[in-house]
């Protein structure tokens, strides 16, 4: 049997319970998982995933001043003179996936 070493990591409770209830249903014990995750680190040379801050959300009406809302309608006109147009069906599944909206 290969030699193993500890890895200890403090997390959240409710976290560590629900990742244990995923990788139940997968049939990955933990520890597995973990070392997946290591050796995905060292095969990468980094975080096996991307890493960014959320998006914004989109802008509400209610919330611009008159020269932020002008500001934006300006930006929106300069995107459809230059041909940065999309489909209300694919604006639709953007927002869905990017916002829950």
């Amino acid at each position: 049997m290969a030699r193993t070493a500890n890895v200890f990591a403090r997390v959240e409770p409710e976290l560590k319970e629900q990742a244990e209830s995923v990788l139940d249903q997968l049939g990955i014990p933990m520890s597995n998982a973990v070392g997946m995750f290591l050796r995905q680190v060292v095969l990468q040379k980094g975080i096996p995933f991307e890493m960014k801050l959320p998006r914004t959300a989109p802008l509400a009406y209610g919330s611009l001043t008159k020269e932020k809302f002008d500001k934006e309608i300006e930006k929106g006109m300069s995107d459809v003179k230059a041909g940065r147009v999309y489909s209300a069906d694919a604006i639709e599944v953007e927002m869905k996936r990017d916002f829950g909206i």
